[in-house]
């Protein structure tokens, strides 16, 4: 599938969608189209364990979605499409990592936190300036809540400044921070523990903590993730990964 703004490689069973508008990967409503058609193909293809998600250049994993694309008839279509990237990533069926190789900002922010994991360079900052034009970070405002806390959330979308890689670790909006010249190597390494796993198993396990996250009430969370532990341990992947344990040999995957 040719592409335009983005690049799509898949490698060893690893995934890796780039966006490619340098010089700071801003996102406009053709590149939003892009990337859902590549998450739509990554979700269908089976050998792709897990997704990296990163800009290209060292200066930006993105700096958000183009302004213009705010104003006019474009707007409405522009913002739909950005909300469907956040579909897609929910909809994988695998981990998707962001590589915050350089600032995240206001869309570029938000499609960090879409994202399962998040590792990112020291020298990186992230921030959802919106308020500061006097609009909406729409999907800031569903996920920030979910991920950091409504105090942290609040800060980050009312006020609009950007924190530093060390704040956003220690709010959670990303796993781990790293010197920029480790960010490829972590991420790569973090990749391969996934290509070790049962595909199945870490599919449903995934499924679990997403809707429990989205479940509305602790007893739905519990029931929702029962009948997920049931569903992974009745598969062939879970019987082989406890006869090999059992037989003290290294587990052999099917992903079934």
């Amino acid at each position: 599938m040719p592409f335009q703004l983005i690049t799509l490689e898949k490698q060893a069973g690893v995934g890796r969608l780039t966006l490619n508008r340098p010089p700071a990967n801003v996102m406009n409503y053709e590149m939003l189209v892009e990337m859902n058609q590549a998450l739509d193909d990554l979700a269908k293809d089976s050998d792709v364990k897990v997704v990296l998600v990163r800009g290209s250049g060292n200066r930006a994993f993105s700096a958000g979605v183009e302004v213009k694309d705010h104003l006019g008839e474009r707007m409405p279509l522009t913002i739909n499409e950005f909300g469907k990237v956040f579909h897609g990533l929910r909809n994988l069926g695998k981990p998707s990592i962001a590589v915050v190789n350089g600032v995240a900002l206001g869309g570029g922010c938000e499609l960090v936190a879409g994202c399962d994991m998040a590792v990112c360079s020291d020298k990186a900052q992230l921030g959802q300036p919106e308020i500061k034009l006097g609009g909406l970070a729409p999907i800031a405002a569903a996920l920030f809540p979910r991920i950091m806390g409504e105090r942290r959330a609040f800060e980050l979308i009312l006020v609009g400044d950007n924190v530093s890689a060390a704040d956003a670790e220690r709010f959670g909006l990303v796993n781990k921070v790293v010197p920029d010249a480790e960010l490829d190597a972590t991420a790569e390494a973090l990749a391969k523990k996934f290509l070790a796993l049962s595909g199945i198993g870490v599919k449903l396990c995934r499924e679990a903590v997403h809707q429990a996250a989205d479940a509305p009430r602790w007893e739905d969370a519990m029931k929702k993730a029962v009948e997920l532990g049931i569903k992974t341990w009745e598969t062939e992947d879970a019987s082989e990964g406890l006869n090999s344990f059992l037989e003290k040999r290294p587990p052999v995957w099917k992903n079934k």
